[in-house]
């Protein structure tokens, strides 16, 4: 049983993360909570626990701060990030310090519980090492002249692939990682182990042979750290499923791009925001190349990509313009690209069922976009058709049929249903609220709150 403790200062959340998850289908148990970091620690000293999730902006001791301390007192615990989507800073920060992954806590619809869970449960699983097979040899130098490595992409299956190979006769065999072994052999028997382990790589799959040289006077230690590192960070954005034989060197160990760069990324998601890409090849390039040049580590990647999902989602799921579903798990940039190619194809899909141009399907996105992410702003038909140089007529005729409510309409949307997330996950006034989602009036604010849902906002508040 995966015992789980769940760390946030605001305890309608912990209750209501305790509470609506699935946690029994998944062999999993919350059998604690925290309202900060420092009671976290405390916690952790004097009850077994295997998975955290915390919230990162918290009194006392924040998520990043707890994260540090909990990873050098506790190195096999898991983390969970407890998140807004907002915070992408902080996510970033987080999966550099090691969280297996995070959670949104606004709109993280219910039906969307056993999908996060079963990816949690899958990552927990897939983070436990194998046992190598050969201790002893872990510091010695080395002799050989080169080693051979499998390594599959394959990394989910229940069972190691490499304990059903036969490759006995050699006298060197070291598994680092799931599917993932390393062999050595005397001069003389290289080829023959090179043959032997070519004809394995149709037994397993999705494998890449390395052919590993300049490996003398290193230790084994060192050995395997460069190969997961290689592994991690150019290979993950080398493999192609026709890649079978990869010659390598370890004297050509190349610096990998750590830091993440705002700029790019900014700009990065701002593209994928706009409708060019999914129809024009040519803007599909463009987008492919600003991901690959950032060079994200899996980590980094998983966080961009799920940031992009829950943003998309936020704009547009409530509407007919489509729901985007975020890649299960992937173990190389090759299954990020399909799951991009595919993601483009449904929001194609998406589009053509309403039957106007790209340009008239992102002038509409774009607006959208510009509303929800300025709600402090009196955002009007005129003025926003004006900016995207369509007529307000035609402009009004397209959003109400792609957003399925009139822009105004929309708008007080919109302005409520964020006012429901300040109520929930935040404790301040109503008139800061009113504020925030462009309500200078509180009164006003409110009598908007209770026509479209029936309760006052401290109502709201109190039953939430």
């Amino acid at each position: 049983m995966i015992k789980v403790l769940i760390v946030d200062d605001d305890k309608l959340v912990r209750k209501g993360i305790s509470s609506a998850m699935p946690w029994k289908d998944f062999d999993m148990e919350v059998v604690g909570e925290a309202g900060n970091g420092q009671k976290a620690l405390e916690f952790l000293q004097s009850h077994p626990v295997d998975l955290m999730l915390t919230d990162l902006a918290m009194p006392v001791m924040s998520g990043i701060e707890l994260m540090r301390a909990a990873k050098q007192l506790y190195p096999g615990l898991h983390i969970v990030v407890l998140t807004l989507h907002q915070d992408f800073d902080y996510i970033q920060e987080a999966l550099r310090l090691g969280a297996i992954d995070y959670i949104a806590k606004v709109q993280l619809e219910k039906e969307q519980f056993e999908h996060v869970l079963q990816r949690i449960y899958t990552r927990i699983n897939e983070s436990v090492q194998p046992t190598r097979l050969v201790p002893s040899l872990e510091e010695n130098n080395v002799r050989y002249s080169t080693v051979y490595v499998l390594v599959s992409q394959d990394r989910n299956s229940e069972q190691s692939w490499v304990s059903q190979m036969n490759v006995t006769d050699y006298e060197m065999r070291w598994e680092i990682e799931r599917n993932c072994c390393m062999w050595a052999a005397r001069r003389e028997q290289e080829q023959q182990l090179f043959e032997q382990l070519k004809e394995l790589q149709l037994q397993a799959p999705q494998t890449t042979l390395f052919v590993l040289s300049d490996v003398q006077a290193r230790t084994w230690s060192q050995i395997k750290s460069w190969i997961i590192h290689y592994t991690e960070t150019e290979f993950f954005y080398k493999y192609t499923p026709d890649l079978r034989v990869l010659t390598l060197s370890m004297n050509d160990d190349k610096p990998f791009v750590l830091a993440l760069q705002d700029e790019k990324l900014d700009q990065l998601k701002q593209t994928w925001f706009q409708t060019p890409w999914t129809y024009h090849e040519h803007h599909y390039r463009e987008l492919i190349h600003q991901f690959k040049a950032l060079q994200l580590q899996k980590g980094q990647l998983t966080g961009l990509l799920y940031f992009i999902v829950m943003e998309w989602n936020r704009l547009f799921a409530e509407s007919s313009l489509g729901k985007l579903t975020m890649i299960h798990s992937f173990d190389s940039w090759y299954e990020v690209e399909t799951w991009i190619k595919q993601t483009a194809a449904s929001i194609r899909q998406a589009d053509k069922q309403h039957g106007y141009s790209p340009e008239i399907m992102g002038a509409v996105k774009k607006a959208v976009k510009i509303i929800q992410n300025d709600l402090t702003q009196a955002h009007t038909a005129s003025g926003l058709s004006q900016q995207l140089n369509i007529s307000r007529s035609y402009f009004s005729q397209c959003f109400k049929e792609l957003m399925g409510r009139t822009f105004n309409d929309y708008t007080r949307f919109v302005r409520v249903e964020k006012a429901k997330e300040y109520l929930v996950n935040t404790n301040h006034t109503i008139a800061w609220i009113a504020e925030q989602v462009g309500y200078t009036d509180e009164k006003y604010f409110s009598r908007i709150f209770r026509e479209m849902t029936g309760l006052l906002p401290s109502e709201y508040r109190q039953l939430a």
